[in-house]
C-alpha cells in the first residue's frame, strides 16, 4: 500500500492546534494594508477555527 500524501497546498492554508482543532488565517490578511483602516487590519490578525462541516475535509488532506 502506498505512503499517504499531504495536499501541498492544505499544508500551507491550516494548521492543526495541540488540542486537535484545525485553524486558518483569515482572508485579506496578506498585502494591501494601506487601503484598510488600521482596526480591520487588526481584526484579521487572528487565526480563526474551521468550520465544522470542513474539519473532516481538511484532516484528509492533512494526513490526519
Amino acid at each position: 500500500m502506498p505512503k499517504m500524501k499531504t495536499h501541498s497546498g492544505a499544508k500551507k492554508r491550516f494548521r492543526v492546534t495541540g488540542t486537535g482543532k484545525v485553524m486558518h488565517q483569515r482572508a485579506r490578511h496578506v498585502h494591501k494594508f494601506q487601503e484598510r483602516r488600521a482596526s480591520q487590519a487588526r481584526r484579521l490578525v487572528n487565526d480563526t477555527v474551521v468550520a465544522a462541516s470542513d474539519v473532516r475535509k481538511v484532516k484528509k488532506m492533512l494526513g490526519l
